[in-house]
Protein backbone atom coordinates (compact mmCIF):
# COMPACT_ATOMS: atom_id res chain seq x y z
CA UNK A 1 0.00 0.00 0.00
CA UNK A 2 2.81 2.41 0.85
CA UNK A 3 4.58 1.63 -2.40
CA UNK A 4 1.42 2.34 -4.40
CA UNK A 5 0.93 5.70 -2.55
CA UNK A 6 4.54 6.70 -3.15
CA UNK A 7 4.31 5.80 -6.84
CA UNK A 8 1.04 7.71 -7.22
CA UNK A 9 2.46 10.75 -5.45
CA UNK A 10 5.56 10.73 -7.64
CA UNK A 11 3.47 10.42 -10.79
CA UNK A 12 1.21 13.30 -9.74
CA UNK A 13 4.23 15.46 -8.91
CA UNK A 14 5.70 14.73 -12.33
CA UNK A 15 2.45 15.66 -14.06
CA UNK A 16 2.16 18.90 -12.09
CA UNK A 17 5.75 19.88 -12.84
CA UNK A 18 5.37 19.09 -16.53
CA UNK A 19 2.13 21.07 -16.76
CA UNK A 20 3.68 24.03 -14.93
CA UNK A 21 6.71 24.03 -17.24
CA UNK A 22 4.54 23.96 -20.37
CA UNK A 23 2.06 26.57 -19.15
CA UNK A 24 4.69 28.96 -17.76
CA UNK A 25 5.28 32.05 -19.91
CA UNK A 26 8.61 32.52 -21.56
CA UNK A 27 10.14 35.69 -20.17
CA UNK A 28 13.09 35.53 -22.53
CA UNK A 29 10.84 36.09 -25.53
CA UNK A 30 9.38 39.31 -24.10
CA UNK A 31 12.40 41.51 -23.53
CA UNK A 32 11.04 44.94 -22.71
CA UNK A 33 13.52 47.66 -22.03
CA UNK A 34 13.11 49.44 -18.67
CA UNK A 35 12.73 52.80 -20.42
CA UNK A 36 9.45 51.74 -22.02
CA UNK A 37 7.79 50.54 -18.83
CA UNK A 38 5.06 52.62 -17.25
CA UNK A 39 6.78 52.99 -13.86
CA UNK A 40 9.94 54.46 -15.38
CA UNK A 41 8.13 57.18 -17.33
CA UNK A 42 9.07 60.72 -16.26
CA UNK A 43 6.48 62.92 -14.61
CA UNK A 44 4.86 65.23 -17.10
CA UNK A 45 4.62 68.25 -14.80
CA UNK A 46 7.60 67.75 -12.47
CA UNK A 47 7.39 68.27 -8.70
CA UNK A 48 4.22 69.85 -7.35
CA UNK A 49 5.93 72.06 -4.76
CA UNK A 50 9.30 72.88 -3.29
CA UNK A 51 8.49 70.95 -0.10
CA UNK A 52 8.72 74.04 2.11
CA UNK A 53 5.85 73.05 4.38
CA UNK A 54 7.32 69.62 5.11
CA UNK A 55 10.79 71.08 5.59
CA UNK A 56 9.43 73.60 8.10
CA UNK A 57 7.94 70.70 10.06
CA UNK A 58 11.31 68.90 10.09
CA UNK A 59 13.47 71.91 11.09
CA UNK A 60 13.37 71.32 14.88
CA UNK A 61 14.37 67.66 14.52
CA UNK A 62 17.11 68.52 12.04
CA UNK A 63 18.48 71.18 14.40
CA UNK A 64 18.60 68.69 17.26
CA UNK A 65 20.30 66.06 15.11
CA UNK A 66 22.94 68.48 13.81
CA UNK A 67 23.58 69.91 17.30
CA UNK A 68 24.01 66.40 18.68
CA UNK A 69 26.52 65.46 15.98
CA UNK A 70 28.53 68.66 16.39
CA UNK A 71 28.62 68.16 20.16
CA UNK A 72 29.90 64.60 19.69
CA UNK A 73 32.56 65.53 17.13
CA UNK A 74 33.82 68.43 19.25
CA UNK A 75 33.65 66.30 22.41
CA UNK A 76 36.41 65.45 24.89
CA UNK A 77 39.06 62.76 24.58
CA UNK A 78 36.90 60.17 26.34
CA UNK A 79 33.97 60.53 23.91
CA UNK A 80 34.02 58.01 21.04
CA UNK A 81 33.39 59.79 17.76
CA UNK A 82 35.15 63.00 18.76
CA UNK A 83 38.12 64.42 16.91
CA UNK A 84 40.21 64.38 20.09
CA UNK A 85 39.38 60.70 20.66
CA UNK A 86 40.49 59.86 17.13
CA UNK A 87 43.68 61.90 17.52
CA UNK A 88 44.49 59.93 20.68
CA UNK A 89 43.96 56.65 18.81
CA UNK A 90 46.34 57.86 16.09
CA UNK A 91 48.99 58.70 18.72
CA UNK A 92 48.61 55.25 20.29
CA UNK A 93 48.90 53.56 16.89
CA UNK A 94 52.05 55.53 16.08
CA UNK A 95 53.60 54.67 19.46
CA UNK A 96 52.86 50.98 18.84
CA UNK A 97 54.50 51.29 15.39
CA UNK A 98 51.26 50.44 13.56
CA UNK A 99 51.79 52.67 10.54
CA UNK A 100 48.95 51.24 8.44
CA UNK A 101 46.45 51.68 11.28
CA UNK A 102 47.70 55.22 11.94
CA UNK A 103 47.31 56.11 8.24
CA UNK A 104 43.80 54.67 8.14
CA UNK A 105 42.81 56.60 11.27
CA UNK A 106 44.43 59.73 9.87
CA UNK A 107 42.25 59.48 6.79
CA UNK A 108 39.20 59.10 9.01
CA UNK A 109 40.32 62.16 10.99
CA UNK A 110 40.53 64.21 7.81
CA UNK A 111 37.04 63.07 6.80
CA UNK A 112 35.65 63.82 10.26
CA UNK A 113 37.08 67.35 10.24
CA UNK A 114 35.49 67.90 6.82
CA UNK A 115 32.20 66.57 8.15
CA UNK A 116 32.36 69.04 11.05
CA UNK A 117 32.78 71.90 8.58
CA UNK A 118 29.80 70.63 6.59
CA UNK A 119 27.66 70.30 9.72
CA UNK A 120 28.44 73.86 10.81
CA UNK A 121 27.50 75.16 7.36
CA UNK A 122 24.25 73.17 7.44
CA UNK A 123 23.55 74.53 10.92
CA UNK A 124 23.75 78.14 9.71
CA UNK A 125 21.68 77.31 6.61
CA UNK A 126 19.05 75.64 8.77
CA UNK A 127 18.81 78.72 11.00
CA UNK A 128 17.97 80.72 7.88
CA UNK A 129 15.31 78.17 6.95
CA UNK A 130 13.84 78.36 10.47
CA UNK A 131 13.66 82.16 10.20
CA UNK A 132 11.97 81.89 6.81
CA UNK A 133 9.46 79.34 8.14
CA UNK A 134 8.57 81.59 11.09
CA UNK A 135 7.99 84.52 8.74
CA UNK A 136 5.90 82.48 6.29
CA UNK A 137 3.57 80.62 8.68
CA UNK A 138 5.39 77.30 8.49
CA UNK A 139 5.68 77.23 4.71
CA UNK A 140 1.96 77.50 4.07
CA UNK A 141 1.03 78.10 0.45
CA UNK A 142 0.57 81.74 -0.55
CA UNK A 143 -1.93 83.06 -3.07
CA UNK A 144 -0.77 82.89 -6.69
CA UNK A 145 -0.05 86.66 -6.94
CA UNK A 146 1.95 86.92 -3.69
CA UNK A 147 5.74 86.76 -3.85
CA UNK A 148 8.50 86.94 -1.29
Amino acid sequence: MQRRTATTAAALAGIVLTTAAVAAPSYAAESKSPTTSVSAAPHAKGPRSDGAKRLCVRVPRLEKRIDKRIKRIEGPVNMPGSIKYLEQRIDLAQKADHAAVAKFLGDRLTARKGFLTTLKKEQTDLKGVATWCAAHKGGAKQPAGATS
